[in-house]
Protein backbone atom coordinates (compact mmCIF):
# COMPACT_ATOMS: atom_id res chain seq x y z
CA UNK A 1 0.00 0.00 0.00
CA UNK A 2 1.47 3.36 -1.00
CA UNK A 3 0.52 6.82 0.16
CA UNK A 4 -1.68 8.96 -2.02
CA UNK A 5 0.34 11.86 -3.44
CA UNK A 6 -0.50 15.23 -1.92
CA UNK A 7 -2.00 16.37 -5.23
CA UNK A 8 -4.36 13.40 -5.49
CA UNK A 9 -7.83 13.95 -3.95
CA UNK A 10 -8.74 11.45 -1.25
CA UNK A 11 -12.27 10.39 -0.41
CA UNK A 12 -12.39 12.03 3.06
CA UNK A 13 -11.46 15.47 1.68
CA UNK A 14 -15.07 16.69 1.43
CA UNK A 15 -16.60 14.56 4.19
CA UNK A 16 -17.86 15.20 7.70
CA UNK A 17 -17.16 12.97 10.67
CA UNK A 18 -20.76 11.75 10.71
CA UNK A 19 -20.65 11.01 7.00
CA UNK A 20 -17.45 8.97 7.30
CA UNK A 21 -19.06 6.77 9.94
CA UNK A 22 -22.13 6.23 7.75
CA UNK A 23 -19.99 5.18 4.78
CA UNK A 24 -17.92 2.76 6.86
CA UNK A 25 -21.07 1.26 8.39
CA UNK A 26 -22.34 0.55 4.88
CA UNK A 27 -19.06 -0.97 3.72
CA UNK A 28 -18.28 -3.07 6.82
CA UNK A 29 -21.57 -3.45 8.70
CA UNK A 30 -20.73 -6.59 10.68
CA UNK A 31 -17.06 -6.00 11.41
CA UNK A 32 -16.07 -4.97 14.92
CA UNK A 33 -16.05 -1.21 15.42
CA UNK A 34 -15.75 -0.66 19.18
CA UNK A 35 -14.53 -3.22 21.70
CA UNK A 36 -14.21 -2.64 25.45
CA UNK A 37 -12.97 -5.99 26.79
CA UNK A 38 -13.33 -4.93 30.42
CA UNK A 39 -17.02 -4.16 29.85
CA UNK A 40 -17.65 -7.24 27.67
CA UNK A 41 -18.87 -4.73 25.06
CA UNK A 42 -18.55 -5.30 21.33
CA UNK A 43 -20.32 -3.17 18.72
CA UNK A 44 -20.22 -3.62 14.97
CA UNK A 45 -20.02 -0.63 12.65
CA UNK A 46 -23.74 -0.89 11.91
CA UNK A 47 -24.52 -1.02 15.64
CA UNK A 48 -22.35 2.02 16.35
CA UNK A 49 -24.01 3.89 13.47
CA UNK A 50 -27.46 3.06 14.86
CA UNK A 51 -26.53 4.26 18.35
CA UNK A 52 -25.06 7.47 16.96
CA UNK A 53 -28.29 8.15 15.07
CA UNK A 54 -30.31 7.68 18.26
CA UNK A 55 -28.15 10.00 20.37
CA UNK A 56 -27.90 12.57 17.56
CA UNK A 57 -31.70 12.60 17.33
CA UNK A 58 -31.98 12.87 21.11
CA UNK A 59 -29.63 15.86 21.20
CA UNK A 60 -31.66 17.54 18.48
CA UNK A 61 -34.84 16.89 20.46
CA UNK A 62 -33.25 18.64 23.45
CA UNK A 63 -32.70 21.68 21.25
CA UNK A 64 -29.01 21.38 20.44
CA UNK A 65 -28.59 23.62 17.40
CA UNK A 66 -25.94 23.53 14.65
CA UNK A 67 -22.73 25.12 15.90
CA UNK A 68 -23.57 24.65 19.59
CA UNK A 69 -20.77 23.43 21.82
CA UNK A 70 -21.17 20.00 23.42
CA UNK A 71 -18.63 19.31 26.13
CA UNK A 72 -17.74 15.81 27.30
CA UNK A 73 -15.95 15.25 30.61
CA UNK A 74 -15.32 11.57 31.01
CA UNK A 75 -12.74 8.84 31.08
CA UNK A 76 -12.54 6.58 28.00
CA UNK A 77 -16.00 5.06 27.65
CA UNK A 78 -18.28 3.79 24.85
CA UNK A 79 -20.47 6.86 25.30
CA UNK A 80 -17.48 9.08 24.50
CA UNK A 81 -17.21 7.47 21.06
CA UNK A 82 -20.95 7.81 20.44
CA UNK A 83 -20.91 11.47 21.48
CA UNK A 84 -17.97 12.21 19.20
CA UNK A 85 -19.78 10.97 16.10
CA UNK A 86 -23.22 12.25 17.14
CA UNK A 87 -21.87 15.79 17.52
CA UNK A 88 -20.34 15.56 14.06
CA UNK A 89 -23.57 14.24 12.60
CA UNK A 90 -25.73 17.16 13.78
CA UNK A 91 -23.25 19.94 13.05
CA UNK A 92 -22.44 20.60 16.69
CA UNK A 93 -18.94 21.30 18.01
CA UNK A 94 -17.38 18.74 20.35
CA UNK A 95 -15.42 20.24 23.25
CA UNK A 96 -12.98 17.79 24.83
CA UNK A 97 -12.57 18.30 28.59
CA UNK A 98 -9.60 16.62 30.24
CA UNK A 99 -10.89 14.20 32.93
CA UNK A 100 -7.87 15.08 35.07
CA UNK A 101 -9.18 18.64 35.39
CA UNK A 102 -10.24 19.84 38.79
CA UNK A 103 -12.52 22.71 39.74
CA UNK A 104 -10.32 25.63 38.71
CA UNK A 105 -9.61 24.11 35.29
CA UNK A 106 -13.15 22.86 34.68
CA UNK A 107 -14.57 26.31 35.35
CA UNK A 108 -12.13 27.87 32.89
CA UNK A 109 -12.89 25.28 30.22
CA UNK A 110 -16.66 25.69 30.40
CA UNK A 111 -16.41 29.47 30.26
CA UNK A 112 -13.69 29.72 27.62
CA UNK A 113 -15.46 27.36 25.22
CA UNK A 114 -19.06 28.57 25.74
CA UNK A 115 -20.24 25.01 26.45
CA UNK A 116 -24.04 24.74 26.24
CA UNK A 117 -24.38 20.98 26.86
CA UNK A 118 -22.06 19.06 29.18
CA UNK A 119 -21.99 15.27 29.18
CA UNK A 120 -20.56 14.08 32.48
CA UNK A 121 -18.86 10.75 33.05
CA UNK A 122 -19.27 8.08 35.69
CA UNK A 123 -17.13 8.31 38.85
CA UNK A 124 -13.59 7.01 38.48
CA UNK A 125 -11.20 6.45 41.36
CA UNK A 126 -11.08 9.79 43.20
CA UNK A 127 -12.95 11.74 40.55
CA UNK A 128 -16.69 12.16 41.11
CA UNK A 129 -17.42 14.25 38.05
CA UNK A 130 -21.08 15.09 38.72
CA UNK A 131 -20.34 16.25 42.29
CA UNK A 132 -17.63 18.58 41.02
CA UNK A 133 -20.00 19.98 38.38
CA UNK A 134 -22.66 20.62 41.01
CA UNK A 135 -20.16 22.38 43.28
CA UNK A 136 -19.49 24.84 40.44
CA UNK A 137 -23.12 24.96 39.32
CA UNK A 138 -25.32 24.74 42.45
CA UNK A 139 -28.35 25.84 40.41
CA UNK A 140 -28.43 22.40 38.80
CA UNK A 141 -28.14 20.65 42.17
CA UNK A 142 -31.07 22.66 43.54
CA UNK A 143 -33.26 22.56 40.41
CA UNK A 144 -36.54 20.67 40.33
CA UNK A 145 -36.29 20.03 36.60
CA UNK A 146 -33.67 20.15 33.82
CA UNK A 147 -34.89 23.69 33.06
CA UNK A 148 -32.50 25.96 34.98
CA UNK A 149 -29.89 28.65 34.38
CA UNK A 150 -26.51 29.40 35.92
CA UNK A 151 -25.14 32.81 36.79
CA UNK A 152 -21.56 31.54 36.56
CA UNK A 153 -22.12 29.74 33.25
CA UNK A 154 -24.79 31.71 31.36
CA UNK A 155 -24.34 29.66 28.16
CA UNK A 156 -24.74 26.27 29.91
CA UNK A 157 -28.22 24.83 29.38
CA UNK A 158 -28.01 21.07 29.86
CA UNK A 159 -26.20 18.54 32.03
CA UNK A 160 -26.33 14.93 30.88
CA UNK A 161 -25.13 12.19 33.24
CA UNK A 162 -23.65 8.96 31.92
CA UNK A 163 -24.28 7.44 35.36
CA UNK A 164 -27.55 7.66 37.29
CA UNK A 165 -28.59 11.34 37.22
CA UNK A 166 -27.82 12.84 40.65
CA UNK A 167 -30.96 14.96 40.69
CA UNK A 168 -33.83 16.50 38.70
CA UNK A 169 -31.55 19.20 37.30
CA UNK A 170 -29.87 16.55 35.18
CA UNK A 171 -30.77 14.70 32.00
CA UNK A 172 -30.31 10.96 31.56
CA UNK A 173 -27.98 9.52 28.89
CA UNK A 174 -30.06 6.35 28.65
CA UNK A 175 -33.00 8.46 27.51
CA UNK A 176 -30.96 9.69 24.55
CA UNK A 177 -30.03 6.18 23.50
CA UNK A 178 -33.70 5.17 23.27
CA UNK A 179 -34.64 7.97 20.89
CA UNK A 180 -36.03 7.01 17.51
CA UNK A 181 -34.11 8.40 14.55
CA UNK A 182 -35.50 11.82 13.76
CA UNK A 183 -36.79 12.54 10.28
CA UNK A 184 -34.90 15.84 10.51
CA UNK A 185 -31.55 14.15 11.12
CA UNK A 186 -30.77 13.53 7.45
CA UNK A 187 -31.53 17.16 6.60
CA UNK A 188 -29.33 18.41 9.45
CA UNK A 189 -26.51 16.07 8.42
CA UNK A 190 -26.68 17.12 4.78
CA UNK A 191 -26.06 20.75 5.71
CA UNK A 192 -22.70 19.95 7.30
CA UNK A 193 -19.55 21.09 5.48
CA UNK A 194 -16.04 19.67 5.66
CA UNK A 195 -14.66 23.12 6.53
CA UNK A 196 -17.02 23.57 9.51
CA UNK A 197 -15.42 23.67 12.94
CA UNK A 198 -16.09 20.29 14.51
CA UNK A 199 -13.85 20.07 17.57
CA UNK A 200 -12.39 22.40 20.22
CA UNK A 201 -9.43 21.01 22.12
CA UNK A 202 -7.62 22.84 24.89
CA UNK A 203 -3.92 23.29 24.47
CA UNK A 204 -1.04 25.12 26.02
CA UNK A 205 1.09 24.19 23.06
CA UNK A 206 2.36 27.31 21.36
CA UNK A 207 1.52 30.63 22.94
CA UNK A 208 0.86 30.39 26.68
CA UNK A 209 -2.25 29.87 28.80
CA UNK A 210 -4.89 27.28 27.80
CA UNK A 211 -6.70 28.05 24.58
CA UNK A 212 -9.30 26.22 22.53
CA UNK A 213 -7.86 25.09 19.20
CA UNK A 214 -10.64 24.91 16.60
CA UNK A 215 -10.34 21.91 14.30
CA UNK A 216 -12.55 21.32 11.27
CA UNK A 217 -13.94 18.03 9.95
CA UNK A 218 -11.42 18.29 7.11
CA UNK A 219 -8.52 18.92 9.51
CA UNK A 220 -9.04 15.77 11.54
CA UNK A 221 -10.23 13.46 8.75
CA UNK A 222 -7.31 14.15 6.43
CA UNK A 223 -4.94 13.73 9.36
CA UNK A 224 -6.57 10.39 10.19
CA UNK A 225 -6.45 9.29 6.55
CA UNK A 226 -2.74 9.99 6.02
CA UNK A 227 -1.73 8.54 9.39
CA UNK A 228 -3.60 5.36 8.49
CA UNK A 229 -1.82 5.19 5.15
CA UNK A 230 1.55 5.53 6.83
CA UNK A 231 0.58 2.68 9.18
CA UNK A 232 -0.69 0.67 6.18
CA UNK A 233 -4.04 0.04 7.82
CA UNK A 234 -7.08 -1.77 6.44
CA UNK A 235 -10.38 -3.07 7.79
CA UNK A 236 -8.50 -6.17 8.97
CA UNK A 237 -6.54 -4.20 11.58
CA UNK A 238 -7.41 -3.99 15.25
CA UNK A 239 -5.96 -0.98 17.09
CA UNK A 240 -5.43 -1.05 20.85
CA UNK A 241 -6.01 2.49 22.15
CA UNK A 242 -5.06 2.98 25.82
CA UNK A 243 -4.44 6.72 25.29
CA UNK A 244 -7.14 9.19 26.42
CA UNK A 245 -9.96 10.19 24.08
CA UNK A 246 -9.90 13.82 25.26
CA UNK A 247 -6.55 14.16 23.45
CA UNK A 248 -6.02 14.11 19.68
CA UNK A 249 -4.04 10.90 20.14
CA UNK A 250 -7.22 9.11 21.18
CA UNK A 251 -9.99 10.85 19.26
CA UNK A 252 -8.20 11.45 15.95
CA UNK A 253 -5.47 8.83 15.66
CA UNK A 254 -7.69 6.38 17.52
CA UNK A 255 -11.41 6.57 16.78
CA UNK A 256 -11.26 8.54 13.53
CA UNK A 257 -8.44 6.52 11.99
CA UNK A 258 -10.49 3.40 12.71
CA UNK A 259 -13.62 4.96 11.22
CA UNK A 260 -11.78 5.95 8.04
CA UNK A 261 -10.34 2.45 7.49
CA UNK A 262 -12.99 0.25 9.11
CA UNK A 263 -10.47 -1.07 11.64
CA UNK A 264 -11.61 -2.08 15.12
CA UNK A 265 -10.87 0.21 18.05
CA UNK A 266 -10.05 -1.79 21.17
CA UNK A 267 -10.11 0.15 24.45
CA UNK A 268 -8.52 -1.76 27.33
CA UNK A 269 -9.69 0.34 30.30
CA UNK A 270 -11.01 3.80 31.27
CA UNK A 271 -7.41 4.94 31.69
CA UNK A 272 -4.05 3.37 30.97
CA UNK A 273 -3.27 0.12 32.78
CA UNK A 274 -0.29 -1.86 31.45
CA UNK A 275 -1.69 -5.28 32.26
CA UNK A 276 -5.12 -4.50 30.80
CA UNK A 277 -3.45 -3.18 27.64
CA UNK A 278 -1.31 -6.29 27.15
CA UNK A 279 -4.30 -8.52 27.90
CA UNK A 280 -6.39 -6.68 25.31
CA UNK A 281 -3.68 -7.06 22.66
CA UNK A 282 -3.60 -10.79 23.40
CA UNK A 283 -7.35 -11.49 23.63
CA UNK A 284 -8.41 -9.25 20.75
CA UNK A 285 -5.44 -10.09 18.53
CA UNK A 286 -4.59 -6.42 18.10
CA UNK A 287 -2.30 -5.51 15.22
CA UNK A 288 -1.43 -2.02 16.50
CA UNK A 289 -1.03 -0.24 19.83
CA UNK A 290 -0.64 3.43 20.70
CA UNK A 291 1.11 5.15 23.57
CA UNK A 292 3.64 7.63 24.85
CA UNK A 293 7.09 6.28 25.76
CA UNK A 294 6.27 5.97 29.47
CA UNK A 295 3.34 3.68 28.60
CA UNK A 296 5.58 1.41 26.55
CA UNK A 297 8.11 1.32 29.40
CA UNK A 298 5.35 0.24 31.80
CA UNK A 299 4.09 -2.44 29.37
CA UNK A 300 7.59 -3.82 28.88
CA UNK A 301 8.16 -3.99 32.63
CA UNK A 302 4.89 -5.86 33.07
CA UNK A 303 5.55 -8.19 30.14
CA UNK A 304 8.82 -9.22 31.78
CA UNK A 305 6.90 -10.37 34.88
CA UNK A 306 3.97 -12.01 33.09
CA UNK A 307 4.13 -13.40 29.56
CA UNK A 308 1.45 -12.48 27.02
CA UNK A 309 0.89 -13.70 23.48
CA UNK A 310 1.57 -10.53 21.48
CA UNK A 311 2.26 -12.29 18.18
CA UNK A 312 -0.54 -10.42 16.42
CA UNK A 313 1.14 -7.05 17.04
CA UNK A 314 2.68 -5.40 13.99
CA UNK A 315 2.66 -1.63 14.29
CA UNK A 316 1.48 1.37 16.25
CA UNK A 317 2.38 4.93 17.16
CA UNK A 318 4.69 6.18 19.88
CA UNK A 319 4.44 9.94 20.37
CA UNK A 320 4.33 12.70 22.94
CA UNK A 321 7.97 12.69 24.06
CA UNK A 322 11.36 11.33 22.99
CA UNK A 323 11.84 7.62 22.20
CA UNK A 324 15.36 6.40 23.02
CA UNK A 325 16.78 3.75 20.70
CA UNK A 326 16.89 1.06 23.45
CA UNK A 327 13.19 1.53 24.06
CA UNK A 328 12.35 1.13 20.39
CA UNK A 329 14.53 -1.98 20.24
CA UNK A 330 12.72 -3.47 23.23
CA UNK A 331 9.30 -2.72 21.72
CA UNK A 332 10.37 -4.59 18.59
CA UNK A 333 12.05 -7.55 20.30
CA UNK A 334 9.80 -8.06 23.35
CA UNK A 335 6.41 -6.85 22.13
CA UNK A 336 6.85 -7.72 18.46
CA UNK A 337 6.07 -4.20 17.24
CA UNK A 338 8.45 -4.57 14.31
CA UNK A 339 6.74 -1.74 12.39
CA UNK A 340 6.27 0.68 15.31
CA UNK A 341 6.27 4.32 14.16
CA UNK A 342 7.05 7.68 15.74
CA UNK A 343 4.68 10.62 15.33
CA UNK A 344 5.26 14.30 15.99
CA UNK A 345 2.76 17.12 16.04
CA UNK A 346 0.54 19.23 18.25
CA UNK A 347 -3.14 19.81 18.83
CA UNK A 348 -3.12 22.90 16.61
CA UNK A 349 -2.04 20.64 13.74
CA UNK A 350 -4.83 18.08 14.19
CA UNK A 351 -2.32 16.61 15.43
CA UNK A 352 0.30 14.83 13.25
CA UNK A 353 2.83 16.90 11.27
CA UNK A 354 5.62 14.40 10.67
CA UNK A 355 5.72 10.64 11.07
CA UNK A 356 8.06 7.78 10.37
CA UNK A 357 7.03 4.88 8.13
CA UNK A 358 6.59 1.23 9.06
CA UNK A 359 9.50 0.24 6.82
CA UNK A 360 11.98 2.89 7.99
CA UNK A 361 15.20 1.59 9.57
CA UNK A 362 15.00 1.44 13.35
CA UNK A 363 17.56 4.27 13.61
CA UNK A 364 15.17 6.54 11.71
CA UNK A 365 12.20 5.42 13.79
CA UNK A 366 13.99 6.12 17.06
CA UNK A 367 16.30 9.00 16.09
CA UNK A 368 13.89 11.18 14.10
CA UNK A 369 10.23 12.16 14.00
CA UNK A 370 9.96 11.21 10.33
CA UNK A 371 8.91 13.26 7.36
CA UNK A 372 5.78 15.39 6.79
CA UNK A 373 2.57 13.57 5.96
CA UNK A 374 1.24 14.26 2.43
CA UNK A 375 -0.31 17.65 1.82
CA UNK A 376 1.81 19.49 4.39
CA UNK A 377 4.67 21.93 3.89
CA UNK A 378 7.28 22.06 6.63
CA UNK A 379 10.18 24.48 6.91
CA UNK A 380 12.55 25.80 9.58
CA UNK A 381 12.87 29.44 10.51
CA UNK A 382 15.00 31.52 12.81
CA UNK A 383 13.09 32.03 16.08
CA UNK A 384 12.05 35.64 16.49
CA UNK A 385 12.83 36.86 12.97
CA UNK A 386 11.08 33.93 11.22
CA UNK A 387 13.74 34.07 8.52
CA UNK A 388 13.77 30.77 6.64
CA UNK A 389 16.75 28.53 7.34
CA UNK A 390 18.43 26.24 4.83
CA UNK A 391 21.01 23.50 5.33
CA UNK A 392 21.41 21.61 8.59
CA UNK A 393 21.11 24.59 10.94
CA UNK A 394 18.36 24.07 13.56
CA UNK A 395 15.35 26.35 13.52
CA UNK A 396 11.74 26.64 14.67
CA UNK A 397 9.57 24.17 12.80
CA UNK A 398 6.54 25.62 11.04
CA UNK A 399 3.85 23.86 9.02
CA UNK A 400 1.26 24.82 6.41
CA UNK A 401 -1.51 22.75 4.85
CA UNK A 402 -4.68 20.80 5.61
CA UNK A 403 -3.73 20.09 9.25
CA UNK A 404 -3.62 23.71 10.45
CA UNK A 405 -6.36 24.73 12.87
CA UNK A 406 -8.89 27.44 12.12
CA UNK A 407 -7.55 29.41 15.09
CA UNK A 408 -8.09 29.67 18.84
CA UNK A 409 -11.71 30.11 19.90
CA UNK A 410 -12.43 33.72 20.87
CA UNK A 411 -8.72 34.52 21.08
CA UNK A 412 -7.61 36.48 18.01
CA UNK A 413 -4.44 37.74 19.70
CA UNK A 414 -3.14 34.24 20.41
CA UNK A 415 -4.23 33.13 16.94
CA UNK A 416 -2.21 35.93 15.35
CA UNK A 417 0.88 34.86 17.29
CA UNK A 418 0.57 31.22 16.23
CA UNK A 419 -0.55 31.69 12.60
CA UNK A 420 0.73 34.12 9.99
CA UNK A 421 -1.03 35.64 6.99
CA UNK A 422 0.38 32.98 4.68
CA UNK A 423 -1.14 30.14 6.68
CA UNK A 424 1.98 28.96 8.52
CA UNK A 425 1.57 27.51 12.01
CA UNK A 426 4.60 28.12 14.22
CA UNK A 427 5.14 25.17 16.56
CA UNK A 428 7.69 26.59 18.99
CA UNK A 429 9.81 23.44 18.59
CA UNK A 430 13.39 23.56 17.36
CA UNK A 431 14.23 20.98 14.71
CA UNK A 432 17.00 19.96 12.37
CA UNK A 433 16.33 18.72 8.82
CA UNK A 434 18.26 15.66 7.70
CA UNK A 435 19.40 14.99 4.15
CA UNK A 436 16.98 12.04 3.91
CA UNK A 437 13.95 14.30 4.44
CA UNK A 438 13.35 13.29 8.05
CA UNK A 439 13.31 15.77 10.92
CA UNK A 440 14.88 15.59 14.34
CA UNK A 441 13.50 17.63 17.24
CA UNK A 442 16.40 19.14 19.16
CA UNK A 443 14.70 21.35 21.72
CA UNK A 444 11.97 23.90 22.31
CA UNK A 445 12.04 27.60 21.73
CA UNK A 446 9.44 28.14 24.42
CA UNK A 447 9.11 26.81 27.93
CA UNK A 448 6.64 24.00 27.35
CA UNK A 449 7.09 21.09 29.75
CA UNK A 450 6.13 17.64 28.42
CA UNK A 451 5.60 15.22 31.30
CA UNK A 452 4.83 11.72 30.04
CA UNK A 453 3.09 13.11 26.96
CA UNK A 454 1.08 15.75 28.87
CA UNK A 455 1.76 19.38 27.93
CA UNK A 456 2.29 21.78 30.83
CA UNK A 457 2.93 25.49 30.26
CA UNK A 458 4.72 27.21 33.15
CA UNK A 459 2.86 30.58 33.04
CA UNK A 460 -0.42 28.76 33.67
CA UNK A 461 0.95 27.02 36.74
CA UNK A 462 2.76 30.13 37.98
CA UNK A 463 -0.49 32.08 37.74
CA UNK A 464 -2.30 29.42 39.75
CA UNK A 465 0.37 29.31 42.49
CA UNK A 466 0.02 33.06 42.87
CA UNK A 467 -3.53 32.45 44.14
CA UNK A 468 -2.06 31.00 47.34
CA UNK A 469 -2.41 33.67 50.03
CA UNK A 470 1.21 33.32 51.19
CA UNK A 471 2.91 33.27 47.77
CA UNK A 472 4.61 36.41 46.47
CA UNK A 473 6.34 34.96 43.40
CA UNK A 474 6.60 31.64 41.62
CA UNK A 475 8.73 30.38 38.75
CA UNK A 476 8.22 27.00 37.08
CA UNK A 477 10.59 25.03 34.85
CA UNK A 478 10.88 21.46 33.63
CA UNK A 479 13.61 19.18 34.96
CA UNK A 480 14.79 15.97 33.31
CA UNK A 481 13.31 12.72 34.62
CA UNK A 482 14.13 9.14 33.68
CA UNK A 483 10.51 7.99 33.79
CA UNK A 484 8.43 10.91 32.50
CA UNK A 485 11.00 12.72 30.36
CA UNK A 486 10.39 15.88 32.36
CA UNK A 487 8.74 16.80 35.64
CA UNK A 488 7.58 20.12 37.06
CA UNK A 489 9.81 22.07 39.42
CA UNK A 490 8.68 25.26 41.16
CA UNK A 491 10.66 27.96 42.95
CA UNK A 492 8.42 29.92 45.32
CA UNK A 493 9.05 33.17 47.21
CA UNK A 494 6.76 33.66 50.25
CA UNK A 495 5.13 37.00 50.96
CA UNK A 496 6.97 39.13 53.52
CA UNK A 497 6.17 37.94 57.04
CA UNK A 498 4.58 34.73 55.76
CA UNK A 499 5.75 31.16 55.58
CA UNK A 500 4.80 28.42 53.17
CA UNK A 501 6.05 24.86 52.77
CA UNK A 502 6.26 22.42 49.87
CA UNK A 503 3.58 20.34 51.62
CA UNK A 504 1.28 23.40 51.86
CA UNK A 505 1.64 24.10 48.16
CA UNK A 506 0.99 20.51 47.07
CA UNK A 507 -2.13 20.40 49.25
CA UNK A 508 -3.24 23.69 47.70
CA UNK A 509 -2.88 22.17 44.23
CA UNK A 510 -4.66 18.89 44.94
CA UNK A 511 -8.24 18.88 43.70
CA UNK A 512 -7.80 22.18 41.87
CA UNK A 513 -5.37 21.33 39.05
CA UNK A 514 -4.55 18.10 37.22
CA UNK A 515 -2.24 15.75 39.12
CA UNK A 516 0.44 15.88 36.42
CA UNK A 517 0.77 19.65 36.89
CA UNK A 518 1.47 19.45 40.62
CA UNK A 519 5.16 20.26 41.10
CA UNK A 520 7.40 17.27 41.72
CA UNK A 521 10.14 19.51 43.11
CA UNK A 522 9.44 22.63 45.18
CA UNK A 523 12.09 25.03 46.45
CA UNK A 524 11.18 27.82 48.90
CA UNK A 525 13.57 30.71 48.29
CA UNK A 526 14.06 34.30 49.37
CA UNK A 527 14.32 35.62 45.82
CA UNK A 528 14.46 34.52 42.19
CA UNK A 529 17.49 35.08 39.93
CA UNK A 530 16.82 37.95 37.53
CA UNK A 531 18.45 39.87 34.71
CA UNK A 532 19.16 43.58 35.02
CA UNK A 533 15.79 44.20 33.35
CA UNK A 534 13.97 42.12 35.97
CA UNK A 535 13.28 39.00 33.90
CA UNK A 536 13.47 35.72 35.83
CA UNK A 537 16.48 33.69 34.64
CA UNK A 538 14.84 30.31 34.21
CA UNK A 539 17.95 28.74 32.72
CA UNK A 540 19.66 29.48 36.03
CA UNK A 541 16.85 27.79 37.94
CA UNK A 542 16.96 24.79 35.65
CA UNK A 543 20.70 24.30 36.18
CA UNK A 544 20.28 24.88 39.90
CA UNK A 545 17.59 22.19 40.00
CA UNK A 546 19.75 19.74 38.07
CA UNK A 547 22.59 20.36 40.55
CA UNK A 548 20.46 20.34 43.72
CA UNK A 549 18.56 17.16 42.87
CA UNK A 550 21.45 15.22 41.35
CA UNK A 551 19.98 15.04 37.87
CA UNK A 552 23.26 15.13 35.96
CA UNK A 553 23.34 12.42 33.32
CA UNK A 554 19.59 12.54 32.65
CA UNK A 555 18.64 12.97 29.02
CA UNK A 556 17.92 16.69 28.80
CA UNK A 557 17.60 16.96 25.03
CA UNK A 558 14.64 15.46 23.15
CA UNK A 559 15.70 13.13 20.37
CA UNK A 560 12.33 12.44 18.74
Amino acid sequence: MTEAPATMPVWVDDQTVGGVLRRTARMHPERDAVVFPGLALRWSWSELDRRVDAVASGLMALGVAPGEHIGIWSMNAPEWVVTQFAAGRIGAVLVNVNPAYRLHELESALQLADVTTLIVGTPFKGSHFSQMVESLCPEAAQARSPDWSSARFPKLKRLIALAEPPGPGWLDWSGLTRCETSSELAARESRGEAQDVYNIQFTSGTTGLPKGAMLSHRNVLLNAYYVGRRLRLSEADRICVPVPFYHCFGCVLGTLVCAVYGAAIVVPAPSFEPRATLAAIESERCTAVYGVPTMFVAMLEHAERQPFDLSSLRTGIMAGSPCPLPLMQAVVSVMGGREMTIGYGQTEASPIITMTSVDDPIEVRAGTVGRPIPGLEVSLVEPGTRREITGDEPGELRVRGHCVMAGYYRNPEATARALDAEGWLYTGDLARARADGNYRIVGRSKELIIRGGENIYPPELEEFLHHHSNVAEAAVVGLPDARFGEVVAAWVVPKPGSTVSAHDLREFCRGQIAHFKIPHYIQIVDQLPRTVTGKVQKHVLRQQGIDDFGLHGADETPTA
